[in-house]
């Protein structure tokens, strides 16, 4: 079985700028590494039901072989962020002490645009299968949440994945159906080979991988105001959510295909 390094952990030192996109307020910082990341907060809109549907989402992509900027625990001090002369970003920062998500920072990097790179029918087929699995809905054509980097396709933002688990009403159900928001992806029409790419996934990614990723999310991010669940009840969610979807990746593989003929 191939395993996923571990994620590192960095103390943020210095925040350099917002990143003013809807209502999460991202910011790039720099880490006690030297290196400068796009950090995703805790304390921002969704909390950290995003920030898990980020670290999920990006470690499946990396384990799928698609490029996916480094993914670290971002540990925020108590003291951080008291010289904010900015209310809103002062009142974010206060709310994000602790342990957040950083994305290494790709300098230069530009976003992707549908109509200027042409993406590979097996590239854009992982990406589809990979978005349609975790109900990503924000890869669209208004919103690629994608970079171009050294000429490369990169994936960001895959924080409004696993939506299920803003409501946990029928987790089990929500696990088969189909994704119909996938009629929306910017990388639809290029995906001509979703059936064989399903069926290298579904061989792919074992158990023991899911285990491991969904193991990889920190106890203070499953501790919610809203459930009395204990943090590992919490995770057992996702790793069943995951698996029975993985199980039955034939429903929204279908949807996708459907969806992709109706466009051409």
């Amino acid at each position: 079985m191939n395993t996923l390094p571990e994620i590192r952990k960095v103390a943020v030192t210095r925040y350099i700028t917002p990143l003013r996109e809807g209502g999460s307020l991202p910011a790039v910082a720099e880490a006690d590494d030297g290196f400068k990341y796009v950090l995703k907060f805790r304390g921002a809109g969704q909390g950290v039901k995003a920030l898990i549907a980020e670290l999920i989402g990006g470690e499946l992509a990396k384990y799928m072989g698609l490029r996916i900027p480094e993914l670290v625990f971002a540990e925020l001090d108590e003291a951080f962020g008291r010289t904010e002369p900015d209310e809103e970003i002062q009142d974010l920062l206060k709310a994000s002490r602790g342990l957040n998500l950083g994305l290494h920072f790709l300098s230069s990097a530009l976003t992707f645009d549908a109509n200027l790179m042409q993406v590979s029918a097996a590239e854009a087929s992982k990406i589809v299968w990979l978005d349609a699995f975790l109900t990503n809905v924000d890869r669209t054509a208004r919103n690629t949440n994608m970079l171009i980097w050294k000429k490369e396709l990169w994936l960001i933002d895959m924080g409004a994945s696993l939506y299920f688990h803003h409501s946990w009403e029928n987790w089990e159900m929500q696990s088969t159906k189909p994704f119909v928001q996938i009629k929306d992806h910017v990388l639809l029409p290029q995906a001509t080979e979703l059936s064989n790419i399903n069926q290298h996934f579904k061989t792919l990614i074992s158990a023991e991988i899911l285990k491991d990723i969904v193991s990889r999310i920190p106890d203070d991010w499953l501790q919610w105001s809203d459930t009395t669940e204990t943090p590992d009840t919490l995770r057992k969610i996702y790793l069943d959510f995951l698996t029975n979807r993985l199980q039955h990746s034939e429903i929204f593989t279908n949807e996708a295909i459907h969806a992709r003929e109706k466009l051409i």
